[in-house]
């Protein structure tokens, strides 16, 4: 079922241009230097088809909770997913989102020379200022009172959200929001599922941590539960003033 996404409205930018694109259950936010919302719902268009194809021809692939093996012929986006589903030890789909994201921002580079894909609260960025990015954790009291600082010098780099209480996504456990970034969006988004699926409350906190420390390739990860806060690796944590993510 689609879930408005509003808290889309308390991200604000006076310096790129702002679009929206929607293809089917592909629902992107997109800033760039200028409005390309043509090019992007065309490389859209392009990577659904390389995924339904693949999916014709491997129906399990959407459905299954395991890695997908690896090997034999596929595109780039369902690369990059079935990379991400081993390495988190969740099924391809929970990649699904972030991949998109960093295929279409990948795409539009040729375009612009800054820009910011979010999907679903999977978001890759790749600009050349300092950046702040909200982290949405649904009914929490701690929900946009604080974002993640991602300096430029870091980018391009993946912020991923997963939900066990916001969106219609699959989840196992109850976290308000786990937020994992990587320079792979396919490895973020996946990531964040497969962390968030050991979170019931506040107590698993520091066990979702120390087993999130252990998978490759992840430079921080938070979790929001029960009012409560964690965090590890290289993220630095700052107050949103009036709740707005600035890029």
């Amino acid at each position: 079922m689609y879930q408005k996404r509003t808290y889309r409205q308390l991200v604000g930018t006076d310096r790129l241009s702002a679009f929206e694109v929607t293809v089917k259950e592909t629902d992107l936010l997109i800033h760039a230097q200028k409005d390309l919302r043509q090019v992007a719902r065309e490389i859209v268009l392009e990577q659904r088809r390389y995924l339904e194809t693949y999916i014709e021809q491997h129906p399990d692939f959407v459905s299954t909770l395991q890695p997908w093996p690896a090997g034999g012929p596929a595109p780039a986006l369902v690369a990059d997913m079935v990379a991400a589903s081993g390495t988190a030890a969740v099924g391809p789909m929970a990649a699904v989102a972030g991949a998109m994201a960093q295929q279409v921002a990948t795409a539009l580079l040729a375009h612009t020379d800054e820009v910011i894909v979010e999907n679903g609260g999977d978001t890759f960025l790749h600009t050349r200022n300092d950046v702040q990015v909200g982290i949405f954790a649904g009914g929490s009291p701690l929900s946009l009172r604080f974002g993640l600082a991602i300096p430029a010098a870091r980018q391009p780099l993946a912020v991923c959200t997963s939900s066990g209480t916001v969106g219609h996504s699959l989840s196992l456990g109850r976290a308000d929001a786990v937020c994992v970034v990587s320079k792979s969006a396919a490895l973020a988004d996946a990531a964040a599922t497969s962390f968030a699926n050991r979170v019931q409350s506040a107590a698993d906190i520091e066990s979702a941590i120390e087993y999130g420390r252990q998978v490759p390739n992840i430079d921080g990860l938070v979790i929001v539960v029960d009012g409560q806060i964690g965090c590890w690796g290289t993220v630095e944590l700052v107050p949103l003033a009036e709740k707005k993510v600035e890029f």
